[in-house]
């Protein structure tokens, strides 16, 4: 019986949980109770069936049994890392130990939940996990912006841009790239325009998360 559940969800964007266990009376159990949250829930009782669905575009969480046919929960939580799918996982086991919960959070899990648990303890499990997703798409988002601004740089503006970033003055590069230093203040309005940036620190931080630094100029 569902008791004394709460639970927020800080957005517009529909999340959706996944949940893969091979007990069909567990994925009936846990599509109900997150249903009574209003969340969105597919159930798949492998982790193959889970892999060939379509995943809609928008946060989600994995809700993940440890023991599986085939593959294990953990060794999967690896083939996604791999695979460069980074659905949070909630983790969910009958036969939990200590060194398999320890894999499990260090690999990134948000939780090891051993059955039975508090339905509250699921929910809030999953809360966080749909919200660590929900940065994560938007800081890949913001980046994925950030490369476009980027592709429309010419190579000598990467190069000033580069090194404007370290601190660099504009007689420095000059020396550096054996250009005149109007030619460098010329490429840096380039690049303070084409990047969007308002200001020397708001590039600094743009190339920071762009993972740029003196050496890629090209």
């Amino acid at each position: 019986m569902i008791t004394n559940v709460v639970v927020f969800f800080m957005s517009d964007e529909q999340p959706i949980v996944f949940v893969v266990d091979d007990d069909q009376s567990i994925r009936d159990a846990l599509q109900s109770l997150l249903h009574t949250v209003g969340l969105e829930v597919r159930v798949f009782q492998s982790t193959q069936q889970f892999l060939q669905s379509e995943r809609p575009d928008a946060p989600g969480c994995l809700v993940l049994d440890v023991r599986l046919p085939g593959v294990s929960g953990l060794d999967f939580q690896s083939e996604l890392i791999k695979s460069n799918i980074h659905y949070p996982i909630v983790f969910i086991s009958g036969h939990g130990d200590i060194p398999m919960t320890v894999r499990a959070i260090k690999a990134g899990a948000i939780e090891f939940l051993t059955k039975p648990f508090r339905d509250q303890d699921l929910l809030d499990a999953v809360q966080v996990g749909i919200e660590r997703d929900r940065v994560r798409r938007h800081e890949s988002s913001a980046v994925a912006e950030l490369q476009k601004l980027l592709g429309t740089l010419s190579a000598r503006e990467r190069e000033v841009m580069a090194l404007v970033v370290t601190g660099r003055l504009n007689k420095q590069i000059a020396a550096d790239l054996n250009v005149s230093e109007i030619t460098v203040k010329v490429h840096r309005g380039n690049v303070m325009r084409k990047m969007q940036a308002k200001s020397l620190a708001e590039l600094v931080r743009m190339a920071d998360r762009l993972g740029i630094t003196a050496a890629q100029t090209s």
